[in-house]
């Protein structure tokens, strides 16, 4: 089949690649421009993009798809691209950008090929949850931070509204409580990759069976923003918990100590209550397992942290190098 493939990080690159490989003829890929990343600040392709240069695909880099936005001229040469693509289907995956009506339009248009009626199959999403569960930007974060046992991916139908499409595929994932959404990431690009493989086959032969989504249990992923990342020891040390796990490795949870920011990697719930009256935050134990700290009527153990300019390091590893003692507390969050 002829595609258009619209993504940008590594989660979509691995869709890619499999599609690729599967034998579809990739004729155009949207991704997002180039950022500035690292301690350079310097401009870093896409993983999407570094993969379509490898292969020598067709590549666009729009600001926007927008034809009345602020970037009318972008919008305007990737509707020229995207004509001439001549595409049968467009696959999306972790974009970052809104697909506005006239690209859901050209792309479930009738259109002839070499002279033989030929269908367009519109846009399918990969969507990294179980819809409805999950609508939105970040979904493998906030099923760990909400304390979800499973996850998975869902193949879509696009439409005009936020991950509200008809659902045509669906694998499913646990999540362990080890789990974080490192962990997560790379099986759930790969089930991506493998559903929207089956979904293509599926659309070819006419086999498709749309599903319209429940109108029960719509939850929304927000967007991941740096600030929820500082923890709030007047939390259960479940959520704690969990919240550290969500945000590992970006943006990366963390609490400030005699001034110093420390990221903590990887945290679980102790045993016990801590003693009354211990302030939130307070480090009550110190051993090379881990740190013990008061949260809301609980215990967070740390064992794993990292200092400003430091490397990520276990406990036992830490405490060569840093004085960390009992009755030492870490700061709350500013309100």
């Amino acid at each position: 089949m002829r595609l258009v493939f619209a993504g940008t990080p590594e989660f979509a690159r691995v869709a890619l690649a499999q599609l690729d490989a599967a034998g579809h003829d990739i004729a155009l890929v949207l991704t997002q421009p180039d950022r500035p990343a690292g301690r350079g600040m310097k401009l870093q392709a896409s993983a999407v993009k570094q993969y379509a240069l490898d292969k020598g695909l067709a590549l666009a880099q729009p600001r926007s798809l927008r034809l009345d936005g602020k970037y009318p001229e972008d919008a305007a040469a990737a509707r020229v691209a995207l004509e001439a693509a001549q595409a049968d289907a467009m696959v999306v995956a972790a974009y970052g950008l809104i697909l506005p009506q006239w690209v859901l339009d050209m792309m479930s248009a009738a259109h002839e090929v070499a002279s033989v009626g030929a269908h367009k199959f519109g846009c399918f999403n990969i969507h990294a949850s179980l819809l409805p569960r999950w609508r939105g930007a970040a979904p493998i974060h906030r099923a760990i931070e909400a304390g979800d046992t499973e996850t998975g991916v869902t193949i879509m139908q696009m439409d005009a509204g936020l991950d509200t499409g008809n659902m045509l595929l669906v694998g499913k994932l646990p999540i362990a409580a080890s789990d974080t959404t490192a962990t997560l990431h790379d099986p759930l690009a790969a089930l991506g990759g493998q559903l929207m493989v089956q979904t293509l086959q599926q659309a070819a032969s006419g086999a498709l069976q749309p599903v319209p989504q429940p109108s029960e249990g719509v939850t929304y992923a927000h967007k991941i923003e740096k600030h929820e990342a500082m923890i709030d020891w007047a939390q259960p040390a479940a959520l704690i918990a969990q919240r550290v796990r969500a945000f590992n490795p970006f943006p990366g949870a963390g609490s400030p100590l005699n001034g110093e920011m420390l990221k903590i990697w990887t945290a679980k719930v102790g045993p016990g209550t801590p003693p009354v009256p211990a302030a939130y935050g307070s480090i009550l134990a110190v051993a090379p397992e881990g740190i013990a700290v008061a949260a809301m009527n609980s215990i967070v153990i740390i064992t794993e942290l990292q200092r400003p300019g430091g490397k990520r390091l276990s406990v036992a590893d830490f405490l060569r190098g840093f004085d960390l003692r009992p009755g030492m507390g870490f700061d709350r969050p500013a309100r």
